[in-house]
């Protein structure tokens, strides 16, 4: 398999269903391509693939890696590595290959070329307020393919609209090119401008950056360094894979020794600025909608990091008490987009943080449009039950 063969594959792939964000080649099975959250395989003109054999995969494997010697050394020493591939005149992608019982698997996540706004992202526009932090550390956190990378690029962007500043980036691989607008972006990608964020990291604390993105928060000594930055005087964009802002904290937490858990409280009480977590829920009639949980920091919030949530003070219900600041809780966002028609009860109850609270919240909107909030049916006073008992008596 040569490169043109790749690369008709992959622009076959990408052309056979709408909304495609991954190809995945897995040995066994066809080529699928994740269209609207949903795996699907595809048939080519040219070639019908039942499943992929061993040999197939590794060999697209090795077409990505390109005798990357750094790659191939990451693959059979660590069972994965991570690349970038780019499809001339049609994407870009994110590639991820990894061993899985003797054999090589490949998911590619595509890329996109334009840089979105907050008002395209559909997320709440609260969130511009972030490109107007002098310091301090943002964490966009949520699953894979969660849509982290693509609101944190709309942050960036209007920071380069509005400000003269030095940008640097730290990415596995750089997924948004950014132009240079007002803003001056240096993009580094790691493992061909760097070996690690950590070292990254730690050596853009002497190149000048007033704005630092950290791709991923990936263990104690990235968030160490990213905790130092932030402390003199640099804003620090980043993400984890984690579910909302208690599960955060905690993480963060539990990367140091206990004995230090007292310190990196104190740290990240006067350095986090706004934790904001993301979702994807299928949307009604196909595609998927974003929902968003935003923690931004106040006095309740530094004391709840500093001495641990209890009862009456989680994150949760700072987050729910926090509108005027421009909170928001899962739960509300996904009411608001039932409300809208946007998405199925089913789905919302599915993806509430407190079912119980969305519960209630879908029984009142059902009963503001006049629709039953019970299927129970039929029940009726019975009006001589008194009687019953004075005669039993």
């Amino acid at each position: 398999m040569r490169k043109p063969e790749v690369d008709y594959m992959l622009g076959a792939m990408l052309e056979s269903h709408g909304n495609v964000s991954d190809l995945n080649f897995t040995v066994m099975k066809p080529p699928q391509v994740e269209s609207s959250g949903q795996l699907v395989s595809v048939d080519f003109d040219r070639l019908k693939i039942q499943g992929l054999t061993p040999f197939q995969t590794e060999i697209l494997a090795l077409n990505l890696i390109n005798s990357d010697r750094r790659l191939s050394e990451n693959l059979v020493h660590e069972g994965s590595c991570d690349t970038s591939y780019s499809l001339p005149g049609k994407a870009r992608f994110r590639v991820n290959i990894f061993s899985q019982r003797g054999s090589y698997s490949i998911v590619m996540r595509k890329l996109s070329t334009v840089i979105p706004t907050l008002e395209e992202l559909k997320v709440p526009p609260v969130l511009s307020q972030i490109a107007e932090e002098k310091n301090g550390l943002v964490l966009v956190t949520g699953a894979t393919g969660s849509g982290k990378s693509s609101t944190l690029a709309a942050i960036l962007r209007i920071i380069n609209e509005n400000k003269s500043v030095h940008v640097l980036t730290l990415e596995d691989p750089v997924e948004f090119n950014h132009p240079h607008i007002k803003a001056t972006f240096n993009q580094r990608e790691m493992g061909i401008d760097f070996d690690s964020f950590a070292n990254g990291l730690r050596a853009a604390l002497r190149q000048a950056p007033k704005v630092i993105l950290v791709g991923e928060m990936r263990d104690r000594e990235t968030v160490e360094i990213g905790l130092s930055a932030a402390e003199t005087g640099h804003l620090v964009l980043s993400t984890l894979h984690t579910i909302d802002s208690g599960q955060t904290i905690n993480r963060i937490l539990g990367m140091f020794d206990l004995e230090e858990e007292k310190q990196i409280r104190i740290r990240l009480a006067d350095t986090i600025r706004w934790i904001v977590s993301q979702r994807l829920l299928p949307k009604v009639g196909g595609g998927r909608v974003a929902v968003v949980e935003i923690l931004k920091s106040n006095l309740r919030v530094k004391d709840a990091i500093l001495n641990g949530e209890a009862e009456g003070k989680t994150f949760y219900d700072m987050i729910e008490q926090g509108d005027a600041y421009g909170m928001q809780t899962f739960d509300k966002a996904i009411l608001e987009l039932y409300k809208e028609g946007s998405i199925t009860e089913e789905t919302a109850l599915a993806y509430a943080s407190k079912k119980p609270i969305v519960g209630r919240g879908i029984d009142m909107i059902k009963s503001q449009k006049g629709e039953k909030t019970t299927d129970i049916d039929g029940l009726k006073l019975d009006k001589g039950y008194d009687l019953k008992l004075k005669m039993k008596k």
